[in-house]
């Protein structure tokens, strides 16, 4: 590293976590898991990522958190994609549970996977139902939940066509993204990105 630019540079250092000193561009889904006794359980995440080019799904959690405890106890789990006019109910869907269950729920309309017996929100633009694949402990207080998707569906506006261009599609059907920590933003805009002519997967 050059001089100028090292003395251009600020070093924030890594006594204690970097996330809260930047903005990162993140997706925000909302992970849906049943609890013991039957009753629905959703919680927004955004450390989430496809796991390869296969149909692999990953999130952070923790241990601690019941959606943890829900997938190890009954093996799968759904992702809904939520829309930007859905940012206040995937908001609302962190909120802490009272007499081991989350009122805020009650307001959402939800519908029940059909390969695995998990909630999805209505209204969401994408929907993957994951059967656990692995979880990998060792993150700090967090674990690497991962899941093979063997159910995805999406509202047909939102679906890539040759008929209809890219930035067409995105600019009709907006997407929902976080900006974390703690902002997030409507995608209405977007450019195709410059690969090279031989690049492959």
């Amino acid at each position: 590293m050059s001089d100028a630019v090292t003395e251009r540079l600020i070093d924030i250092g890594t006594e204690r976590p970097v996330w809260n000193r930047f903005f990162t561009v993140a997706p925000l889904v909302l992970i849906g898991t049943t609890d013991a006794d039957g009753s629905p359980d959703l919680a927004p995440k955004h450390m989430v990522t496809p796991m390869g080019w296969e149909n692999y799904f990953g999130f952070v959690c923790t241990p601690a958190h019941c959606t943890c405890q829900n997938i190890q106890r009954r093996g799968g789990f759904t992702v809904s994609y939520p829309k930007p006019s859905q940012v206040l109910f995937s908001s609302l869907a962190a909120s802490p549970r009272q007499d081991g269950h989350k009122p805020v729920l009650d307001y959402f309309t939800t519908f029940n996977g059909r390969e695995v017996d998990a909630p999805l929100i209505e209204e969401a633009y994408l929907y993957f139902e994951c059967r656990h694949h692995k979880t990998v402990d060792g993150f700090g207080s967090n674990c690497l939940i991962t899941g093979e998707i063997i159910a995805a569906y999406a509202e047909p506006e939102f679906l890539r066509s040759s008929e209809i261009d890219d930035q067409e599609l995105v600019h009709d059907s907006p997407l929902f993204a976080f900006l974390a920590p703690d902002r997030f933003a409507t995608i209405e805009q977007s450019n195709a990105f410059p690969f090279p002519a031989n690049m492959k997967q």
